[in-house]
């Protein structure tokens, strides 16, 4: 995120402009979406420093009020990633002890042997869809148009963020990319490339 946003700074720097532009001018898109990122990028970086994604690792048998931990705790979770992992666990006692509110026996069991060890390196399957989304979005922003490099850049980065709903992703993101193109062409007067779709 850091790098993609210093990719934008450099951008931005370098960009030819036209004295005469109208405002905002062609700068102004591309800081919002660089600050956003720089905030983004140190957020990312204190939850991971404060809070480490656990490696799975093979443990004795749970007993019940550990398996029964375990069920909640994937109830509560069916759609989780790293950091909204690491934003809900902020909210709980890393540590609480037998007969303290905050956990029962299982839980502490299960918040310990998650405490043994993690990871120290970069989720790289999630950092895979993220990065193969911008380069298709690059790839086929001019041929196919922003609607659909849009909507492959917006699914891309839904499965990035650990969302396993393909066909809801679609539809989101299809529709989310199609107001952003109206938003453009009709509110701001700003042109997007049409692609195949430009005569329909």
């Amino acid at each position: 995120m850091a790098a993609f946003s210093t990719y934008l700074l450099v951008g931005i720097l370098v960009m030819p402009t036209v004295e005469d532009a109208d405002p905002p001018g062609p700068r102004f898109f591309p800081a919002i979406i660089m600050v956003a990122g720089y905030v983004l990028a140190v957020l990312l970086a204190i939850a991971c420093i404060r809070h480490p994604e656990p490696v799975e690792e093979t443990f004795p048998e749970p007993d019940a009020d550990e398996l029964k931990a375990r069920e909640a705790a994937e109830e509560e979770g069916a759609f989780t990633s790293p950091l909204t992992t690491a934003l809900a666990s902020s909210q709980l006692n890393a540590h609480p002890e037998e007969g303290e509110a905050g956990g029962s026996h299982g839980q502490v069991r299960v918040r310990r042997s998650a405490d043994l060890r993690h990871r120290t390196h970069s989720d790289f399957a999630a950092l895979g869809w993220a990065a193969g989304g911008f380069a298709a979005f690059a790839a086929l922003i001019v041929p196919m148009g922003w609607i659909i490099a849009a909507a492959i850049l917006f699914w891309c980065v839904c499965r990035s963020m650990g969302s396993r709903r393909p066909l809801f992703d679609l539809v989101l993101a299809l529709t989310f990319a199609s107001l952003v193109y109206l938003g453009f062409d009709v509110a701001l007067g700003l042109n997007l490339p049409s692609g195949i779709l430009g005569g329909l």
